[in-house]
Order: structure tokens, then sequence, then C-alpha cells
């Protein structure tokens, strides 16, 4: 069974046989991917209560280690977001007893972004059904198609240097 970008290509090649259709192929399915998956992950953390920059803020905190915390500017290094849109974001986490904010005992400045007792419950009780969710998402690959499929995606997103620290 053809998937509807295959069904695409088909079409350009009938159109254009001189071309070549090929990073159709590979761009549509992983455009097409993203936008499926962005909509069931939205889904998935709405039934939960969250946002998805809010998991991300969540996860981001909880894999840092304990005391749990981060500085904005680390947030605003590891993001594609403005500092209004992080302020917003913990603005409404803060609302919501996720995080709060210390003030950061070696810059005076700075704040601390940490997670609440409450967050902490959060992001420990989301996370594993999150990464079932996401296993669900994959349903169509074995191991081997998978470990493949993330070695090639690397790749791509080294080539376009989206690289740590980015």
């Amino acid at each position: 069974m053809a998937d509807a970008v295959e069904s695409v290509l088909e079409q350009w090649r009938r159109e254009c046989p001189d071309l070549d259709f090929s990073p159709i192929g590979v761009v549509g399915r992983v455009m097409r991917l993203s936008r499926l998956w962005d909509k069931e992950i939205k889904d998935f953390l709405a039934g939960h209560g969250l946002e998805p920059g809010e998991f991300d803020i969540l996860s981001t905190l909880r894999r840092s280690g304990e005391p749990f915390e981060l500085t904005a500017k680390t947030f605003l290094r590891s993001s594609l977001v403005t500092t209004g849109a992080i302020t917003l974001r913990v603005d409404r986490m803060a609302a919501k007893d996720l995080v709060t904010r210390v003030p950061d005992a070696a810059d005076r400045r700075s704040v601390r972004i940490r997670l609440t007792p409450h967050g902490l419950e959060v992001i420990d009780r989301v996370l594993p059904l999150h990464l079932a969710n996401e296993d669900r998402l994959l349903r169509g690959l074995d191991a081997e198609g998978r470990g493949l499929l993330a070695a090639t995606l690397s790749t791509v997103l080294e080539s376009h240097g989206d690289t740590p620290g980015r």
C-alpha cells in the first residue's frame, strides 16, 4: 500500500518525467509526519493539562538533575523562542504550580526556574505515558528500523548545523 506522498510523486513523474522528484519523497514524508505527530502529541499532552512548550520545560528541568533548576538564559540558548515567550510560558507554569522562580545566588541579576514538587510529580507521571505514546507513533518500525531512521535523521540534522549547544 502506498502512502499519500507516493501518490503525489507518481503524479509529478507523469507530468514532468525529466525532473528528479526524489527529494519530495523524503522531505514531503518528514513534513507530513511532523504535522501528523505534532497533532497527536499536542492532543496527548492536552489530555494531561499540558502544552508542548510546558512539557519541554518540565522535561528540561527534570533531566537537569537535582535541584531541577536552570537559569532562564539556559532555556533561551536551548530553544528557538524569545525571552518574552519564555517569560510568558514560565508565568503560566508558575500559575499552575509547575515551576517557581528563585533568585540566582551566583548572579543577583538572574533568576533560576525550578520544578515545584507538583511539577516534579507531573513530569514523573506523564513522561512514561508520553514515551508509550511516542512508541505507538513508531509502531510501523521494528527496533532495527527505528535505529536506522534515527541515525539517518541525525545525519541530516547535523548537516544543517543542529548540534548540541546550538
